[in-house]
């Protein structure tokens, strides 16, 4: 099981420009500056020459967890760099099997300007945060589910990529779900690019072992900062367990403790949580829980509200048409008894 980092050396810019975005709970995509090695053909130039040829690699971070965002990444390099750059010089691999050390450092170098990883690559992430995951897969039925969600960013980024104008010729991307059946749709959207969509991925294609690691780290600096931003407003001390909630995994069990600490009753949970997870419904909708069910009325059932509703308490007495109700609202009239 994935660890959450516990001290960021590192910070990238995919969450340092995206800071407020990230504690607000809103999603977002961070594209790198197109490298220097790498042309492009702009539509302003009207250049007969597509560009430098590229490989773009596809993977995600953090699918599984009840905490924090889901992080889909990219990253694309000259066709012919990337065996020698990724794979010989630098040793790029699946982010799981990389120590969280090895993956900021890597990291760093892919951002700094003048390291050889920088000046011949680009990448790209579309941080998916935990309040929309859960609102996509709780609306509608839950129409909208984890596989939908992850295509429509793995389609975003790399259209994203084009639209800078470099020129994407293969693309391989770390599977969600039936390879052949995903490979099918992505090769119907961009027809013209080779496209291979295989399990472990990440581990058989350096560009897509680049777009983990570049994935792997911003989720978690991301879980950290959003942790951070918890206990401050929450002014806990070292000691409070909540300070700590483990990989963020369901089955992690500092996980479960810090969820069953810091639900708020009315609440229940922050934007850094995923209320679609089976985890956290079970804890809302407990029964004599710590959650106070409310129960809100349904679209539309106020809108033809009548007046005297808001004059009687049970709805019962006064007007019962809407001619009544104009009549009398500016008093009735009376006989000449009450004289």
């Amino acid at each position: 099981m994935a660890e959450i980092t516990t001290s960021v050396v590192f910070i990238p810019p995919s969450v340092r420009d995206n800071y407020s975005h990230l504690l607000s709970g809103e999603s977002y995509a961070h594209y790198s500056a197109i490298p220097s090695s790498i042309s492009i053909n702009t539509s302003s130039t009207q250049s007969s020459e597509p560009g430098t040829p590229c490989v773009l690699g596809v993977d995600e971070a953090g699918r599984g967890p009840v905490i924090g965002p889901m992080i889909y990444g990219v990253y694309y390099l000259p066709v012919e760099q990337e065996h020698p750059l990724l794979a010989t010089t630098h040793h790029f691999d699946d982010s799981k099997v990389l120590t969280p050390t090895v993956r900021a450092t890597l990291m760093e170098a892919v951002c700094t300007d003048g390291s050889d990883l920088f000046e011949c690559s680009g990448w790209a992430v579309k941080s998916l945060s935990a309040r929309d995951i859960g609102a996509g897969m709780l609306k509608n039925g839950g129409s909208y589910n984890l596989n939908a969600q992850a295509m429509d960013a793995t389609i975003e980024l790399i259209r994203g990529v084009f639209e800078r104008g470099v020129n994407v010729t293969e693309i391989y991307v770390d599977t969600i779900g039936s390879p052949i059946v995903y490979q099918r749709k992505l090769q119907l959207i961009f027809p013209t690019v080779k496209v291979t969509v295989e399990k472990k991925a990440d581990s058989l294609y350096p560009c897509v072992s680049a777009a983990s690691v570049v994935a792997k780290v911003t989720r978690d600096v991301s879980c950290e900062k959003l942790l951070e931003a918890y206990v401050q407003l929450e002014g806990l001390s070292p000691e409070d367990e909540r300070v700590d909630w483990g990989s963020g995994y369901p089955s992690d069990a500092r996980c479960v403790s810090w969820l069953k600490t810091a639900i708020d009753p009315v609440w229940g949970f922050g934007s850094e949580c995923r209320f679609s997870w089976g985890t956290v419904k079970d804890m809302i909708e407990q029964k004599h829980g710590p959650t106070t069910k409310t129960e809100w009325p349904a679209d539309g059932d106020d809108e033809n509200m009548r007046l005297s509703h808001y004059f009687n308490s049970d709805g019962s007495s006064g007007p019962k048409t809407e001619a009544d109700e104009l009549r009398s609202w500016f008093g009735s009239s009376i006989g000449q008894e009450a004289f």
